[in-house]
């Protein structure tokens, strides 16, 4: 393969503007997700489900269903694989990979090891690598894959024409049971001027291949705080606008406050409770001008880019949902407790119909509509122990309810939070900033978990299992862990809720056995 482009027709790609460049690991990423040349086939008979969208939620719910027998078309507009994939976890992953690679070669000095001074950052081959490991990955969600496991995988725009069918192209799919899994896209907030400049989302930052000078990001959520530390590590001058206080707002506040001050370390500079943000184009780049909260502060900055990372709206359009008897408001689809939507016969998933927009999430929605739709299953989206993690440098992850949530139900409940800086391995690997915290009723059942540090998003997994499992804080005590690793801090937890246990009566009772047995 070369770096030019291949003389084939590019028009199906005009409004995906995440292809560009067209390069050679595009152009292979592409051959996987979106062939050009795929021929959808004719379709046979009356489908037992037909899924509507191949990101997360429509490749397992599809994929799912074809591995117990039954048959299955899939319909895909754009690029199979969804955000996740194409324009999300995987190439932002890969881009706070080497943002973590420049921190550690920035910060080695710390550990004795001399690094030469005028190390230098190629931001361009920070890209390549992004887009080979993307094309590297990609055939895992690819058609050719998905139609090799007997699925008909259908590519194009299609629309539903009844509450059983569906038109793509000229051809008329048949369907028992459907599942809606459109996802959803980026969507600007109405910020005074912002149309009025060109701006970036997730949807076309990846396919920067020049380092900005100057960036700024719109939101201090998950994708603002990783991307703004990553841009900062990479030697652009970063500037981060927030309308709340601090950031991660719907997060435990003193944890959100040290993945703060680390993005505060690594030089981004936050604008927070910003008040009447406006944006204008002058000849020395986008400027962003806004008041703080209480109007005794003004600014006005400028970028040479600037970043939407704030908005979502759900893809509804085109989709013939009326046709289908499907409701939708401006969230999502409109399902209950099972899935279902207002169409007993079509079921929705994914970030098109729920509050959690996450991959894994995705991928649990889709094995209950499974088995709800086929298989006369009962599962509820409500009975899921959904965990998230934002992939900041700590990372800080969450499971279950909040403080806030604990108290607005009036739930009597206890925290107990371990410092990384007691926990030998973190403090070997320099890495002591952060926590472990949760909260648990009196028998020591978990309610809710909080961790920030180094690998929150792995040592979360142990504290989910635990919370749909029952599993008390006491028993995680038990369980042996490795020494010395950074989830020790996890036994910590139950460690502390044990003493609790040890009340004065006990302690008396047990201090006579002793003096008993001298």
């Amino acid at each position: 393969m070369t770096n030019e482009p291949r003389p084939i027709d590019l028009s199906p790609l005009s409004d995906i503007p995440a292809t560009n460049p067209w390069d050679e690991h595009n152009q292979r990423w592409v051959d996987f997700v979106h062939p050009l040349d795929w021929k959808n086939p004719e379709p046979s008979g009356r489908y037992n489900l037909l899924v509507i969208g191949a990101g997360p939620a429509g490749l397992v719910t599809a994929i799912g269903a074809a591995g117990l027998g039954a048959k299955v078309a899939l319909v895909e507009k754009h690029l199979m694989g969804g955000d996740c994939l194409n324009v999300g976890c995987v190439p932002s992953k890969a881009l706070i990979a080497a943002g973590k690679a420049v921190a550690a070669v920035r910060d080695a000095h710390h550990f004795g090891v001399r690094v030469p001074e005028g190390t230098s950052i190629d931001f361009a081959a920070v890209m390549l690598r992004l887009r080979r490991i993307r094309a590297d990955i990609s055939h895992h969600d690819s058609a050719a894959r998905f139609s090799e496991l007997g699925i008909d995988v259908f590519i194009g725009d299609g629309e539903f024409m009844g509450r059983n069918t569906f038109a793509i192209d000229d051809k008329t799919i048949r369907f028992a049971k459907a599942c809606i899994a459109t996802g959803a896209r980026a969507a600007a907030p109405p910020i005074d001027g912002l149309e009025s400049v060109p701006y970036l989302t997730n949807e076309t930052i990846f396919s920067l291949t020049e380092l900005p000078r100057r960036i700024g990001f719109i939101g201090a959520g998950p994708i603002g705080c990783e991307l703004s530390q990553a841009f900062r590590r990479f030697g652009s001058e970063v500037v981060l606008v927030e309308s709340e206080h601090g950031i991660l707002p719907r997060e435990d506040r003193e944890a959100a406050d040290i993945v703060l001050q680390s993005l505060l370390r690594d030089g981004v500079d936050l604008q927070c409770c910003a008040r009447n943000l406006r944006i204008r184009q002058e000849a020395d780049g986008i400027h962003m001008a806004a008041d703080s909260e209480h109007g005794k502060q003004h600014y006005d900055l400028a970028v040479d880019q600037l970043m939407v990372a704030v908005g979502r709206a759900p893809n509804v359009e085109n989709l013939g949902l009326e046709a289908a008897g499907v409701e939708y408001h401006k969230k999502g689809i409109k399902v209950n407790d099972r899935l279902q939507t207002t169409n007993a016969n079509i079921y929705a998933a994914g970030d098109v119909a729920s509050k959690y927009q996450f991959t894994h999430s995705a991928d649990f929605l889709a094995r209950i509509v499974i088995g709800n739709a086929l298989f006369f299953g009962r599962g509820r989206a409500s009975a899921l122990t959904i965990p998230w993690c934002t992939y900041t440098e700590p990372e800080l992850a969450h499971v279950g309810k909040t403080v806030a949530e604990l108290e607005a139900d009036g739930i009597d409940f206890q925290t107990f939070t371990v410092q990384m800086s007691e926990i030998d391995r973190a403090i070997l690997d320099g890495e002591s900033d952060g926590f472990v915290r949760a909260h648990a009723d009196r028998k020591g059942r978990l309610l809710g978990a909080t961790v920030v540090a180094a690998h929150a998003g792995d040592m979360i997994g142990e504290l989910s299992l635990a919370m749909t499992h029952g599993i008390p804080l006491g028993q995680i005590a038990s369980a042996i862990h490795p020494y010395p690793t950074q989830a020790e801090a996890i036994r910590k937890l139950g460690d502390a809720f044990n003493r609790t246990r040890l009340t004065p009566t006990i302690k008396g009772l047990m201090n006579t056995v002793l003096k008993w047995r001298r």
